[in-house]
């Protein structure tokens, strides 16, 4: 039997996540809203358990680090808040090159850290709520915690397994 491929996503601090689940479920499509907000590293990974120890290798030396939330914007029929971080980007590059030999063409692209609140909507609508969401909007910080592999099951997504960073107990 094939294995359905892994995901990986990156987890944040629990304030964060509320913040974006709480729009993705008020302007996501509910018929294609399988998954709670996220920000996706990787789209299409074999699923065999080397990957999960590297993984898991990556999040015993990685520390918590800060994301950078700068705005909401458009991704043609939907909105994502564009996130930056030099550290973020940094990881991804490490595992980009350590899997380099099996990586689809997406996911060996640069990195663009978004989290997508809407998607698969008619334009006019996705217009309408990035301008609601840009007036009043001020750019904030979250944590950025851990990894986590997901199977993905042609359409719903099944958790595998969640990675926390080295330290992040140290912050409660």
């Amino acid at each position: 039997m094939i294995k359905p491929p892994l995901i990986l996503t990156l987890s944040i601090e629990k304030e964060a996540s509320l913040f974006f689940n709480t729009l993705r479920q008020k302007h996501f499509p509910p018929s294609r809203n399988f998954i709670d907000a996220h920000l996706t590293l990787f789209h299409a990974l074999p699923n065999e358990d080397s990957i999960v120890d590297v993984v898991n290798d990556a999040c015993k030396l990685q520390n918590p680090f800060e994301l950078s939330v700068e705005k909401p914007v458009s991704i043609g029929k939907g909105v994502a808040y564009k996130i930056e971080s030099n550290e973020l980007v940094q990881l991804h590059k490490k595992l980009q090159n350590k899997w380099l030999e099996f990586l689809t063409l997406q996911d060996r692209q640069k990195l663009w850290p978004h989290i997508t609140v809407q998607n698969k909507v008619p334009v006019p609508n996705a217009q309408e709520l990035l301008n609601e969401l840009k007036e009043g909007f001020t750019p904030f910080a979250a944590l950025a915690i851990g990894l986590q592999l997901w199977e993905y099951l042609n359409g719903p997504w099944r958790l595998v397994e969640d990675f926390i960073f080295k330290n992040v107990e140290a912050l409660k």
